[in-house]
């Protein structure tokens, strides 16, 4: 597990994008895995900025790692809504090669084995982008007693919906459920880049990179990947 402790958000979300870039221009049908939340808004930017004279993102292919339960793509706080908004619409990706789970399925116990058969039969993710909670949450797997493997639904614990509340109108009106990608399936990324900023993630960064592996943080799995990457400002790194 490499740590690289930027001075600020601004030099962290470059140093990301710039992996990402490098990412499609060594593979210009790369598959990416991308994460929502205000952490890679820095990142998105930053992209959008150099790709239209470093790369094209017409073979690439992106793969979400979830989506609230109950919101479809038009609505303003779904994950799909947010993607078009801070990267889909301002680069040439193509719209069959975005995969974002779909949150208004009729059945979503089908829709996680439908995403899952998807990810596994399109090919292994060449990168994976992490954000963490401040429970050391990675997507949406929360604390348990084990890890879940696989694309499935998961209940939100109230520290993720009161630090999402801030997207919606109430603590009330945030979706109580999510699909999201499982933990093997996060790990069968050739390479993970996980990315935090602010002295509110130094705890859970701290136990993710010292810290015993555990489902009850669920980030100290990426200890056991062998290709891990871990891009954070200097307050996140504040207990290293």
């Amino acid at each position: 597990m490499e740590v690289i402790i930027k001075n600020n958000y601004q030099e962290m979300s470059q140093l990301a994008a710039e992996y990402l870039i490098n990412t499609v221009k060594a593979k210009n049908d790369a598959i990416l895995g991308l994460p929502t939340g205000s952490t890679p808004v820095g990142m998105y930017k930053a992209v959008i900025a150099q790709y239209k004279d470093n790369i094209s993102f017409q073979n690439v292919r992106t793969f979400n790692l979830d989506e609230y339960v109950g919101l479809d793509k038009t609505n303003i706080n779904s994950y799909r809504y947010f993607m078009d908004e801070n990267l889909f619409s301002h680069i040439d990706i193509k719209e069959e090669n975005i995969h974002i789970p779909n949150g208004v399925a009729q059945d979503s116990e089908q829709e996680c084995l439908n995403y899952e058969e998807m990810l596994s039969s399109t090919g292994q993710m060449d990168i994976m982008y992490l954000g963490i909670g401040h429970n050391g949450h990675i997507g949406f797997n929360e604390p348990e007693d084990f890890f879940e493997p696989f694309t499935h639904i998961v209940k939100l614990t109230e520290d993720t919906i009161e630090a999402n509340k801030r997207f919606f109108d109430s603590f009330e009106s945030v979706p109580k459920t999510a699909i999201t990608m499982g933990i093997k399936t996060i790990m069968s990324a050739k390479k993970i880049i996980l990315l935090a900023s602010g002295g509110s993630k130094a705890e859970a960064i701290s136990k993710t990179v010292k810290g015993k592996i555990t489902p009850q943080v669920p980030a100290s799995i990426l200890q056991l990947h062998n290709d891990v990457t871990l891009i954070i400002d200097m307050d996140a790194a504040k207990y290293l």
